[in-house]
């Protein structure tokens, strides 16, 4: 199947091919469980604004979205070619604070999420290249899985998206899946 060329715009997202069964699964995956998510705790956006709860769903839609986008080659490969984009991406990532504050949910939860994340992310960038990149990513990312679940006074649908903006951030976009940024040691 040829590659779908994704326009100039949306490269921060999809890279420049994408696949037709991948740009449908990325956006299957985000639309199904942000539905999901919504339908199991209708007091998500219960007694909000509309306009608050549309904004609150199309950020986590993105942030669902971005844990599979990430892990294709084409949005992989497009960031390993740019460093400096990459950077900016996880610097720009407040997904889960704006959330917070839209949804009036734990704020304290978010921000330490947020923090986590995009320290661990900034390390595991740092590894670019190296062997241990992905184990590293992996070991930050089940330590926060552990650690924020741990955390009192979490509504269930905040844990459920902190997990994934760590998976996004931290797992699936700091990491290069594809060895386009690993250097060839000759081995």
């Amino acid at each position: 199947m040829k590659p779908l060329r994704i326009p100039k715009s949306l490269h921060d997202i999809f890279g420049e091919r994408q696949t037709v069964g991948a740009f449908a699964a990325v956006l299957l995956f985000g639309g199904l469980l942000t539905a999901a998510l919504g339908l199991r705790f209708p007091e998500l956006t219960n007694s909000l604004p509309v306009w608050r709860s549309a904004l609150a769903l199309v950020l986590i839609f993105d942030i669902f979205a971005g844990c599979i986008a990430n892990f294709t080659a084409s949005t992989s490969n497009f960031y390993a070619a740019r460093k400096n984009n990459r950077l900016l991406f996880i610097a720009v990532h407040v997904h889960i604070v704006l959330v917070a504050l839209l949804l009036n949910a734990n704020i304290g939860y978010s921000i330490a999420v947020w923090s986590y994340t995009i320290a661990g992310a900034f390390i595991v960038n740092a590894l670019a290249g190296q062997r241990t990149q992905l184990f590293v990513a992996a070991l930050l990312l089940c330590a926060g899985i552990g650690g924020t679940s741990l955390l009192p006074d979490v509504q269930p649908y905040m844990l459920i998206v902190g997990i994934l903006v760590m998976m996004k951030v931290l797992f699936s976009f700091a990491v290069d899946h594809y060895g386009k940024a690993i250097v060839n040691d000759g081995r």
